[in-house]
């Protein structure tokens, strides 16, 4: 439900400023996208989750529920902008990204074991980095239609990939992980600035979970997990 309101947010935004831009006659920052390079900054939310996939396990009597509560999030970061022909520009975007999921052992509410064994949450800050491709429409007026295509890397400091595991109430993660990213946006030029709302959506390449140390003996959060990524809906605003 709250990716849904982040989506509808999001275009809406797109909708109205595009409504206003179109309104106005006076093109502005006419020469502003023949520079070969640039700069600026954004601000946004995101709303993340994790996509599970479970192991087949067929002779195990135990039925495995697990699901992910996602919350909202920020991010903040520079754009480095290179322009590689009138419609394709080369964007590089390092950032932070802060978030927090919770992860719900189901399988785990029973009695015997403790309440607090089948709740984990996973509050993670990102360096990312994202190395993205820019696709953009001719200008019309004072608005600049474009999508976006690329990947990233991400920087988990709090993954605890070397702490303790779940045998210590402890879910940990991957320290470097890497994405792919793709989204759509509207450049919006204004008097001073050139202003660039977009909506993407990031999804995990490689499995991000850190299984629990085996010398504890089976462990009945990560063993039947088979691939764990982010996924995730980011709206950034762009100030260039």
């Amino acid at each position: 439900m709250r990716s849904r309101r982040i989506l509808f947010f999001g275009f809406a935004v797109l909708f109205s400023c595009s409504l206003f831009a179109q309104r106005e006659r006076v093109a502005y920052l006419p020469n502003f996208d023949d520079r070969p390079l640039h700069f600026g900054f954004y601000l946004g939310l995101n709303q993340n989750d994790f996509k599970l996939n479970l192991k087949d396990t067929p002779t195990n009597p135990d039925v495995i529920d697990i699901t992910v509560a996602p919350a909202a999030g920020f991010n903040v970061g520079l754009i480095v902008d290179l322009r590689l022909h009138k419609n394709l520009n080369l964007r590089l975007e390092p950032g932070l990204v802060s978030n927090s999921k919770k992860i719900m052992f189901n399988h785990l509410t029973t009695a015997a074991d403790k309440p607090q064994d089948s709740i984990r949450e996973v509050v993670s800050t990102y360096l990312h980095i994202p190395l993205l491709f820019k696709f953009s429409t001719d200008r019309y007026k004072n608005i600049r239609p474009y999508v976006l295509a690329g990947v990233s890397y991400d920087y988990n400091f709090s993954s605890k990939e070397k702490g303790d595991d779940n045998f210590a109430n402890q879910f940990r993660t991957k320290t470097h992980n890497f994405m792919y990213e793709v989204g759509l946006g509207i450049d919006f030029y204004l008097y001073y600035f050139k202003f660039s709302p977009s909506i993407r959506g990031v999804f995990a390449i490689n499995n991000e979970i850190k299984y629990d140390d085996p010398a504890n003996g089976p462990s009945k959060w990560t063993d039947p997990i088979n691939f764990l990524g982010t996924r995730g809906i980011f709206l950034n605003f762009a100030f260039e």
